[in-house]
């Protein structure tokens, strides 16, 4: 099994750091910052930097990469069809790429930006999924529309529901609050919310979350239920109940909230 920490990095990012004790080889996914990646490395001289992961073009999750790559010689794989740093290997949606011996399915998930892509491993239920999904959560739409998100976030809802959510930032809590204003009589938000209170009070990371955990909580996920049509009804000029509408009610919500 490979070991996966989160090191932390500017106010809320995580840099996902990959493990492989037997190799002695390690992955990290988005990092934005070189220095956590490079103090790590200085503690474990016997560990190698093998490869660098990227979802999408953000400084806040590319910005350490060439300084990476100088440092380790790492490979860097990003999407495609973004603009990525150093990048060695370009990926489109249902390449697969081996980090650490591990294979990783690349699913294109449009709307935070255009080219944004997620990692899958099936066996492990690992998904890295940058600033698409988020635990309670989703990204803001920079540059994609809310119907090219809903799919996204659709695509990734359709995953085992055993599977980790590795997203980047540590809004969990923020997220929760905006659901339960949402969704105030969802009595597992409500316990989820008092949960992730107590773990950010005492300093504890709130990830990875679940696809499970993500289903019965996360509204952006729930934009079928019909608690969330009512809550959205009448927030904006929706002339539909279809989930793609309500879904952009909610982001629409979520972004003045």
């Amino acid at each position: 099994m490979i070991q996966i920490d989160a090191l932390p990095a500017f106010n809320d990012n995580y840099i996902w750091l990959l493990q492989d004790a037997r190799s002695r080889r390690c992955a990290v996914v988005d990092p934005g910052d070189a220095a956590p990646v490079l103090a790590w490395l200085q503690a474990h001289p016997d560990w190698t930097l093998s490869d660098i992961l990227i979802t999408h073009h953000h400084f806040d999750h590319v910005g350490g990469v060439e300084a990476l790559k100088k440092a380790s010689g790492a490979r860097v794989a990003g999407p495609a069809t973004e603009k990525i740093p150093a990048r060695d290997i370009a990926l489109n949606d249902d390449d697969e790429i081996e980090v650490l011996g591990l294979r990783f399915k690349v699913m294109a998930v449009p709307g935070h930006t255009l080219g944004h892509i997620a990692f899958y491993h099936a066996e492990q239920n690992l998904l890295f999924c940058g600033d698409t999904l988020f635990a309670g959560g989703c990204g803001r739409l920079f540059e994609g529309t809310p119907q090219q998100m809903h799919r996204s976030l659709s695509r990734l809802a359709a995953l085992p529901a055993r599977t980790r959510v590795y997203c980047t930032h540590e809004y969990t809590l923020s997220n929760l609050r905006f659901a339960h204003a949402v969704e105030p009589d969802n009595q597992q938000l409500n316990e989820r919310l008092a949960e992730v209170t107590r773990w950010r009070e005492e300093g504890r990371i709130s990830l990875p979350s679940t696809i499970e955990l993500e289903l019965a909580t996360n509204p952006f996920l729930r934009a079928s239920e019909p608690s969330i049509v009512a809550a959205t009804e009448g927030r904006d000029d929706r002339q539909s109940c279809e989930p793609s509408a309500v879904f952009a009610s909610l982001r629409a919500w979520k972004d003045t909230f």
